[in-house]
């Protein structure tokens, strides 16, 4: 089988996301090389094992394009491939998830046609374009036929001097927006991903004129693949044995970088088995639980981290919060609740914390550990930084 060449794109300094939409036509018409975005301003360290890991045959920059020869010399991806994406599991081990550009496609008319857009309106991408999200509003450009407007900050006025129809963006961005008194009807369509939805947020957002869908996917699935819980056209979900979502469809991945391994770990026949818990409702519309890496386990009870997040969205007193395992000699682990207080100077204690979230879930998910901060860390793509918090989680002083 003849393989095609896969470039590494770096898109640093300005029309950086000019040069990645550039580079992305040519890979989605077969006229150029894959292409692997990654993010220039990772540590040197972390950028030189992923180039290991992926083993490109070329690195683009803005000072133009150079060879790259690895330690250990790699084919190209298949011929069909136009964009390999990076992604890691809650190891941090990195995968590189080949997509096709049928799937991209697939995905992106998928979504067009869903939201109702006609041909010609234009996409504000405020997202990363070396993650899918990012990559996905423009691979939707590109089939509306419109030029994006790429930027990344995203003010207060920013919609409606961007002059399109449509944007994506993750919870902490739409909340900013929603908090500064955004005029969100500026635009006609707002995708909401990346992260689960705190309570109250939808509601703010559609009362400041916002159309907001709900999506979910991954970059396994091109992109966001369930909008407001029910699926894109011939994009099939279910709930395994396990509890964990699986999805179907032609916007599925052809497999990992270099890691057959790791992508017959994740497929069962036509399936692509996700690492998210979930359950489908009476209507049809999939929830979400969180993932099944972040169950915890204390004391040999199960507990789904981001159902305790949602249950600690609603406590008076937090303005933001994320629940990690800490590990324990007697429970195993020890339900730790990290919170942003609404006032620093007066956090919620934690018998008030666990009292709420005992009203709403099994007493065994109430946090035992309550760690206060000024901020979650946060990783580019919007979504808390687990590791962190696990990490600082450990080393605190109990």
């Amino acid at each position: 089988m003849t393989s095609r060449p896969l470039h590494a794109v770096l898109p640093g300094g300005p029309g950086a996301g000019e040069r990645v939409l550039g580079a992305l036509e040519a890979a989605l018409a077969g006229t150029g090389p894959a292409i692997l975005p990654l993010d220039p301003a990772l540590p040197r360290p972390r950028l030189a094992a992923l180039l290991e890991a992926f083993a490109p045959s070329a690195v683009e920059t803005a000072e133009g394009t150079e060879r790259y020869r690895p330690a250990r010399p790699a084919p190209g991806v298949g011929p069909d491939t136009a964009l390999v994406i990076a992604t890691s599991g809650s190891t941090g081990q990195p995968k590189g998830t080949e997509l096709s550009a049928a799937a991209l496609l697939a995905s992106a008319r998928a979504s067009l046609r869903r939201i109702g857009a006609r041909p010609g309106e234009r996409w504000l991408c405020c997202l990363p374009v070396f993650h899918i999200a990012g990559i996905q509003v423009l691979v939707r450009s590109l089939v509306a036929g419109a030029a994006p407007v790429i930027d990344g900050r995203l003010g207060p006025g920013a919609l409606a001097a961007s002059g399109c129809a449509h944007v994506a963006v993750v919870p902490t961005q739409l909340r900013r927006l929603a908090d500064a008194g955004a005029d969100l009807s500026a635009v006609a369509t707002i995708l909401l991903g990346g992260a689960a939805v705190p309570p109250g947020l939808l509601a703010d957002a559609r009362a400041a004129g916002g159309r907001v869908i709900t999506t979910y996917g991954m970059s396994e699935t091109s992109g966001g693949c369930v909008y407001d819980g029910i699926a894109l056209d011939d994009v099939s979900v279910e709930i395994g044995p396990d509890g964990r979502i699986r999805i179907a469809g032609p916007v599925l991945f052809s497999g990992y970088r270099l890691r057959p391994d790791l992508t017959a770990q994740a497929r069962d026949g036509r399936w692509f088995v996700t690492s998210d818990l979930g359950e489908i409702g009476p209507s049809g519309a999939l929830r979400v639980r969180g993932r099944a890496d972040d169950v915890i386990i204390t004391g040999g009870e199960k507990v789904v981290a981001a159902e305790v997040e949602a249950a600690l969205a609603t406590c008076a007193g937090v303005a933001d919060a994320a629940v990690v395992g800490r590990p324990d000699a007697e429970w195993g682990e020890v339900v730790t609740a990290v919170v942003v207080p609404a006032d620093l100077s007066a956090p919620p204690p934690l018998a008030e914390i666990r009292a709420h979230v005992r009203d709403r879930l099994p007493g065994y998910a109430a946090p035992a550990a309550l760690l206060v901060v000024p901020e979650l860390p946060l990783l580019p793509s919007g979504k808390p930084d687990r590791e962190a918090l696990r990490a600082r989680a450990a080393a605190a002083p109990w």
